[in-house]
């Protein structure tokens, strides 16, 4: 009899427990409920009264606020309208409380008496929460919080956002409130992926909200980056390539900052062998077609120019995971004519230092450094490293990268850094061989109208010579040798600043003698940061730069800003002494293809136009005569290129070059591509460059004359081909 009394008891266990479980699983089986995530420009159905919570869902930050982060998508609840000065309340429509938890994205003011958001039920208030912050110096971030409602289940309930206070953080920011089953404390887990193959792959946005992500092993952090995440596929401009080669079948943890981004991690992440491009690479409608963009992401100033095996190296400022500025590593692609290029991935990646500024590369021919052999020298890589973008904030600092195998791959110095922290923002190192001195010089940038000059024997240990003064001199430091006239044995020195501007003069290995004054290489207003290549096989000096813009010309594209054309530098006498000449290098014209020649037809004001039909991507050449005209135009596909003659003018696009030389004969030539146009007048004496969206439409080029006749002496037009088409 007892057993079978304890027999019935443990049946009825066992059934209670199945009972139970399914009890459970059937409460965990409920989906989430949206109470409001606030992605629309009304409040409506809640109830707003006072100021403080505007006409509606804040588009992110208001003006003079922090920058606000960690709600979700494009909108949230911000009591900072008009600034901390204004209160009011904001009032959801009843609503039945039907699942475990309430929990939501809450920041800004801490003071339960006057900032916070409430629950009530039969009119009371029942549960409260507060943002964070009490003092000066607080975070604009939103972050998870909850509410357990159990035991209000079934019942109505009213929620209430309060900002009663007009003094500092005298607001509240909410977002997101979810009711859920699961347990609020997944909301705090740090998120983490085992790693199945190389790349981890997150789909990148053209805006909204960023999310800052470090990726640990083991407590060392391998990877760092601020990245916008595309919530969907209909937002991803790209997907970003995280190459974590040799972690396969290891575990990475996830910090990430807002805590509340980590469900759109989780969401969003993916895994592959290979990165993923875009499926029109290199084809999209804004993707220039003869200058170099990188595949995806933001770039800025080239790097690390330098020749070897075959190659020309362009190493350049790039952002792998965003559009706009930020996350700085070194991109790098190569070219064989300098004018095809294939990107090799990102060569020096942010570490513990910083994130990768500017500089630039040598070949250590002769094993200076050790860390090569003279059969296989090391390429050598100097770059700024930006502890100010570092997650453990350090001074800015100097540092050397080398390759072993024609760049493929890149090592750190183990001695870094090679120069130590000077000055604020100290950055750029430019580095060559001197020859006459046989030592290795680097030119830095370490205060506004000055460039300090270091020497080194090895490339690893450097020795302060001098500084050169330099007017109106800003960051990116160039200095190198030119024949004056093409007359190798008369040479001066030309010290560079970003902006183009240059010094001419002399240098000795110690010190740079200025023998002009401050001297204009760029009339126009998308070219800076560019630098020269070291080590080009037939000695030219060629320059690229980095066409600087608001990005505007590459609407909804994968990729943001692109270079110039490589251009040939050369020295040359004028009537105004010596002068900078620069011109397109010679390899571009492998892309010609269809040629239109006019030679010799009179411009007169009051005749039409002559018009000619074009292509897309153009190289143009124009000789004139300008005889008694006041105006000759060039109108190249809806952009009028003006030269004023008895003015001594040169405009576009709003830009002017004044104080040109008069002369019976003026030649100017001009590429156009799809995103940029660039003028070299008088044989690259001026030079001019722009970025603009060129109409696909508009196929035509006009001359025209005004104020008297002109003679147009040749107009030769070349369309180009794509340096994609290989």
């Amino acid at each position: 009899m007892r057993l079978h009394r304890l027999g019935f008891l443990l049946l009825t266990v066992i059934l209670c427990m199945a009972t139970s479980q399914i009890q459970a699983e059937e409460v965990l089986s409920r989906p989430d409920v949206l109470v409001d995530d606030f992605e629309r420009e009304s409040y409506a159905p809640w109830t707003a009264e006072g100021e403080a919570f505007g006409p509606g869902p804040a588009a992110g930050t208001l003006p003079r606020q922090m920058e606000v982060t960690g709600y979700h998508g494009q909108r949230l609840v911000n009591s900072y309208y008009n600034g901390d000065g204004t209160v009011g309340t904001l009032t959801s429509p009843p609503f039945t409380l039907e699942r475990h938890y309430l929990v939501f994205l809450i920041g800004g003011g801490g003071y339960p008496e006057e900032t916070f958001m409430e629950l009530l039920v039969d009119g009371q208030s029942v549960r409260r929460a507060t943002g964070p912050n009490t003092a000066p110096g607080g975070s604009e971030e939103l972050d998870w919080a909850f509410w357990d409602v159990r035991e209000f289940e079934g019942k109505t309930a009213v929620i209430r956002i309060v900002d009663r206070r007009t003094g500092g953080w005298g607001h509240i920011n909410v977002d997101n409130i979810i009711q859920t089953d699961r347990s609020p404390a997944q909301l705090f887990q740090p998120l983490e992926t085992q790693v199945t193959q190389r790349f981890l792959l997150l789909p990148v946005a053209g805006g909204g909200p960023r999310t800052h992500c470090r990726i640990m092993h083991e407590d060392r952090i391998i990877r760092y980056f601020d990245i916008q995440i595309a919530e969907d596929d209909n937002q991803t401009r790209f997907w970003a390539s995280i190459d974590l080669q040799g972690f396969e079948g290891k575990t990475v943890s996830w910090d990430i900052r807002p805590r509340s981004a980590r469900g759109i991690v989780e969401k969003r992440l993916k895994q592959s062998e290979v990165p993923v491009w875009p499926p029109n690479l290199y084809h999209e409608r804004y993707r220039p077609q003869f200058h170099f963009s990188p595949r995806v992401g933001w770039t800025n100033d080239p790097n690390g120019l330098v020749y070897f095996d075959g190659e020309y190296h362009l190493f350049f400022q790039h952002n792998p995971f965003g559009i706009p500025w930020g996350n700085m590593t070194w991109g790098h692609a190569v070219s064989r004519d300098l004018i095809h290029w294939e990107e090799l991935g990102d060569a020096i990646l942010p570490d513990e230092r910083g994130t990768i500024y500017s500089g630039s590369a040598v070949v250590d021919t002769n094993n200076t450094s050790g860390l090569g052999t003279s059969e296989h020298p090391a390429i050598c890589a100097f770059y700024t490293a930006a502890g100010g973008h570092s997650y453990k904030p350090c001074p800015f600092t100097q540092c050397m990268a080398y390759s072993l195998d024609r760049g493929r791959t890149w090592a750190k110095f183990a001695g870094n850094p090679v120069v130590d922290f000077i000055a604020d923002s100290n950055r750029d190192p430019k580095v060559f061989w001197h020859e006459q001195t046989k030592r290795w010089i680097m030119v830095l940038y370490v205060r506004r109208d000055a460039f300090s000059i270091f020497s080194s024997q090895n490339l690893k240990e450097w020795k302060f010579e001098s500084e050169a003064a330099f007017p109106t001199a800003h960051e990116c430091p160039e200095l190198f040798e030119l024949p004056v006239d093409n007359n190798p044995q008369d040479t001066r020195w030309i010290l560079w600043s970003a902006s183009g501007n240059h010094l001419i003069g002399r240098f000795d290995g110690h010190t740079f003698s200025a023998e002009s004054e401050v001297l204009r290489s760029e009339w126009g207003r998308n070219c800076y940061a560019g630098q020269t290549w070291n080590n080009v096989p037939d000695g030219r000096r060629i320059f690229i730069g980095w066409m600087n813009s608001d990005g505007s010309a590459y609407r909804d594209m994968p990729f943001n800003q692109q270079m110039t054309v490589p251009r040939e530098f050369r020295l040359k006498t004028t009537e105004d002494g010596l002068r900078l000449f620069a011109w397109p290098v010679k390899e571009l014209e492998q892309l010609r293809r269809e040629k239109l020649v006019v030679h010799n037809f009179q411009l007169e004001e009051g005749q039409p136009p002559r018009e000619f039909s074009v292509g897309e991507l153009l190289d143009i050449e124009m000789t004139i005569k300008p005889g008694e005209a006041e105006a000759i135009t060039l109108d190249i596909r809806g952009v009028p290129l003006v030269y004023r003659p008895k003015e001594g003018v040169l405009e576009c696009q709003g830009a002017r070059v004044e104080g040109m030389p008069k002369t019976d004969l003026f030649n100017v030539r001009v590429l156009v591509d799809r995103t940029s146009l660039e003028v070299f007048a008088l044989d690259g004496r001026y030079v001019m460059s722009f970025c603009w969206p060129f109409d696909a439409g508009n196929k035509t080029l006009q001359v025209r004359a005004e104020g008297g006749k002109a003679d147009v002496v040749s107009l030769n037009v070349h369309e180009l081909a794509s340096i994609w088409q290989r």
